[in-house]
């Protein structure tokens, strides 16, 4: 049994450090209540949590120092009957990942995550496809049509479920499952945990203990929602594989695509065609973005490269090394970059002024239309902050 596992934002319960007993315990805890808004509310009282912990200690797994507890930003999800009653009680009725979103919804995306959530969708509906024979073997265990069991939103919601929660664990292969490497596992209770950028964990599967253990370098006081790090993770791959944003994600970015990184570039460059090309056989043509800290480095380097002067142009390998080649192909490429900030400015404020819109329009999408919002929010603050970074860059060069 796994004793840790990443889990979905926004779950109906998180965990907090378990309190002490005793009088004294008591008045210090009904102070912290009335002055702590952010504390969670107990819920291991609950049947669906005794009964969870009465289904976890019967597989041998039991833990002293954590209990559920709702936080305010948490909601309540319900799951179907099934012998994993007690695990699938907790689990969402739904999700938020980009394949669960209604089109409208995906086409607010940022281009570079619109066209990742198009491809998973599209993988996701041939796994659909390609089970369908599977699934219809099982008829004869059920009284009722396989097709109305075994449904493209039954799959949705199963896929989601693994793909928001499952931890790395390697298995030994069975003959009756796929021959491809099975590696996921859900770990029932401690999947609870949310994400957050800011603390530092580590997680692996103890082959000595058989847990799976997670350990976290950063302090948990008590009365105080437990978090683990999924990773250093953009807020799009959030969004795109657990299907919420991090507000003042340290690791948030905005993405250059190839045609906006030329589309301020002059069209009458006779070697720009050869510069692209030089790019991408040196990986210079993706993950090229705009950060809290500014351009990256890649970025400005792609574009110091783009700017050389047609006398300069012998020099690309010295810019792909990172060495300066004129004062005027480091002010051109800041110019550039500048443009292209503030390019991306009026787009997100244009598409944020599109989403209020749907809003007062599209009622039944509120949720959604409020989670692309928040994504194109904080990609707006670190344009602004890359805007003011820029202008101060180009300083020793008026």
């Amino acid at each position: 049994m796994a004793r840790m596992q990443v889990g979905q934002l926004n779950r109906n319960c998180n965990f907090r450090m378990k309190k002490g007993g005793g009088r004294t315990s008591r008045i210090r805890r009904r102070k912290l209540f009335r002055c702590s808004v952010s504390r969670g509310v107990n819920e291991s009282y609950k049947p669906e949590f005794i009964e969870l912990k009465k289904w976890l200690k019967d597989r041998k797994f039991e833990d002293t120092n954590l209990i559920p507890a709702c936080f305010p930003v948490s909601e309540k999800h319900a799951g179907d009957q099934s012998l994993w009653k007690p695990y699938l009680e907790i689990l969402p009725q739904a999700y938020t990942c980009p394949v669960c979103l209604e089109p409208e919804v995906v086409n607010l995306f940022p281009k570079p995550l619109k066209a990742k959530a198009e491809e998973q969708r599209a993988r996701v509906q041939e796994f659909f496809s390609s089970s369908r024979d599977f699934f219809s073997s099982l008829q004869p265990l059920f009284s009722e049509a396989v097709e109305s069991i075994f449904s493209y939103r039954a799959l949705l919601w199963a896929w989601c479920t693994v793909n928001t929660r499952a931890v790395y664990v390697k298995h030994r292969q069975r003959q009756c499952f796929s021959t491809e490497p099975n590696t996921y596992a859900l770990a029932p209770y401690l999947d609870l945990l949310n994400h957050s950028p800011e603390v530092q964990v580590k997680g692996a599967f103890n082959e000595e203990t058989r847990c799976y253990e997670i350990r976290t370098a950063s302090n948990c006081r008590k009365h105080e929602e437990v978090f683990i790090c999924y990773g250093p993770h953009d807020n799009q791959r959030l969004l795109l594989e657990y299907g919420f944003v991090s507000i003042h994600n340290p690791h948030a970015c905005v993405y250059v695509s190839e045609d906006i990184l030329v589309k301020y570039l002059p069209t009458t460059d006779k070697q720009m065609n050869k510069k692209i090309s030089i790019l991408k056989d040196h990986d210079f043509i993706e993950n090229l973005t705009f950060g809290w800290d500014g351009p990256s480095w890649r970025l400005l380097t792609a574009l110091k490269l783009l700017c050389l002067e047609a006398e300069e142009f012998t020099c690309w390998k010295k810019v792909l090394l990172g060495e300066v080649i004129s004062d005027t192909n480091e002010k051109t490429s800041l110019v550039i970059a500048q443009k292209i900030c503030q390019y991306f400015i009026e787009e997100t404020n244009a598409m944020l002024r599109k989403i209020s819109h749907m809003k007062d329009e599209e009622v039944t999408l509120l949720n959604q239309l409020t989670l692309v919002e928040t994504l194109w929010t904080e990609e707006l603050k670190i344009l602004q902050a890359s805007a003011e970074i820029l202008n101060s860059l180009q300083t020793p060069f008026r």
